[in-house]
């Protein structure tokens, strides 16, 4: 927001110089557009830092993703290792519940950070049909065009023919 802001500053600025011009006052004119330099200078100080502060946010999302990742690796481990003991003892109720709580771990498993939102996916299949139908719409344009283009030449061939006949 504050780079659209100094952008909008400094064309403001540039403005002001125009017509400071205009009014042949130099010294005005200078200062409006040191102004709109400074603006400039300053909207693309703000839009290195929203990438910079975009790519940093984007390594904590992947670091929170891994993490959650591992956790989840801990206790499937550790589930694991029940199912383990469980096999030793040969404890047939504590591995059908251990095995229960390992399908439960991956049933709960974060799947959701990789999947889109149902507004997003909506957007995209409302730009599609728009697409779809805008080129439904172009397509008999074409055909009208190459119908033209075909009656046009059996005109120019019936001409052809006439004029043929009335030499011979």
């Amino acid at each position: 927001m504050n780079a659209r802001k100094c952008e909008k500053d400094q064309r403001n600025s540039e403005l002001k110089v125009r017509k400071a011009i205009e009014n042949d006052n130099k010294d005005v004119a200078r200062v409006y557009a040191e102004i709109a330099v400074r603006k400039r200078r300053e909207h693309l100080m703000y839009l290195r830092l929203a990438t910079y502060l975009d790519a940093n946010l984007s390594r904590l999302d992947a670091n929170l993703y891994l993490l959650d990742i591992q956790a989840n690796c801990k206790l499937v481990g550790s589930i694991v290792e029940s199912l383990d003991s469980a096999v030793a003892v040969g404890d047939l109720q504590k591995m059908l519940e251990t095995i229960n709580k390992l399908e439960n771990q991956f049933v709960d498993m974060k799947v959701d950070q990789v999947s889109p939102s149902t507004a997003e996916v909506s957007s995209l299949m409302q730009q599609s049909i728009g697409q779809i139908q805008t080129a439904v719409h172009a397509i008999p344009m074409k055909d009208k065009i190459k119908k033209v283009d075909e009656d046009d030449l059996t005109r120019r061939f019936a001409e052809l023919k006439s004029r043929a006949a009335t030499r011979i």
